[in-house]
């Protein structure tokens, strides 16, 4: 259990794996604002999932093992993820991001409603630059910074084999290119800002920015289903996933 951002960063380079890093994550305790505000949700509810047990834990990455394809939101959200324990499940954000994915070809189903329903990802994984449920899902910069190691710890582990990723909004955006410097890429020296369908090149490896799938950006217009079909169809065929059912 990690109480400390010092702790976090000697138990992330433990992790010899994916998995390991997310059993890791889910015992992390490093924040104290957060896990307050994640255990008290998982107590609270909301009405409508008032009889089931949540998630109420930092919320592990999510897909292939070994992944060509990384997909980095920004948190956990308070009554989808910190729910069901699963990145983008449980709510319409997962619902956007999971329907493109199918229709892009990567995952096996359209939905994700909780981590027992047989959804998979074809060498593809999904992590957040914040692992816990934030208040008005809006991390502090430590809170960001705390997490860190985490993230660096799958780009050290998916980098042999990672060909594209695909950042959603724009603290995720901020939040990847340290954690790419301090696994040591060469990063250029002046990263674009934030924008939908920008890209980046480091070491052979494509960078792709998209709005993230926030109900402020789809409910309103400023994300539709073609724009984020085709930055994820970008990044599949990036990664060698295009056209392999």
């Amino acid at each position: 259990m990690a109480t400390t951002p010092a702790e976090v960063t000697s138990l992330a380079t433990s992790a010899r794996d994916l998995a390991g890093v997310g059993a890791r994550v889910s015992v992390c305790r490093a924040c104290p604002r957060l896990v307050e505000w994640r255990e008290r949700v998982a107590v609270e509810k909301r009405r409508s999932f008032a009889a089931e047990t949540y998630w109420g834990r930092p919320v592990p990455g999510f897909g292939s093992a070994d992944p060509a394809l990384l997909i980095v939101g920004l948190a956990p959200a308070a009554h989808g993820a910190n729910r069901t324990g699963r990145m983008f499940t449980g709510d319409r954000s997962g619902d956007w991001l999971y329907a493109a994915l199918h229709r892009v070809g990567i995952a096996s189903q359209p939905t994700s409603v909780s981590a027992g329903d047989g959804l998979t990802l074809r060498g593809t994984y999904i992590t957040a630059a914040v692992r816990c449920a934030p208040p008005a899902n809006a991390p502090t910069p430590a809170e960001r910074d705390a997490c860190r190691p985490w993230l660096e710890r799958e780009l050290t582990l998916t980098w042999p084999r990672l060909r594209s990723i695909v950042v959603l909004g724009g603290f995720g955006w901020a939040a990847l290119w340290p954690a790419l410097r301090a696994v040591g890429a060469e990063v250029p020296a002046r990263v674009p800002n934030f924008g939908h369908g920008v890209s980046v090149e480091v070491e052979g490896r494509s960078v792709l920015g998209c709005y993230h799938v926030s109900q402020q950006n789809t409910f309103t217009g400023r994300l539709t289903e073609p724009m984020l079909d085709d930055v994820l169809g970008r990044a599949a065929l990036l990664a060698g996933l295009a056209g392999h059912g």
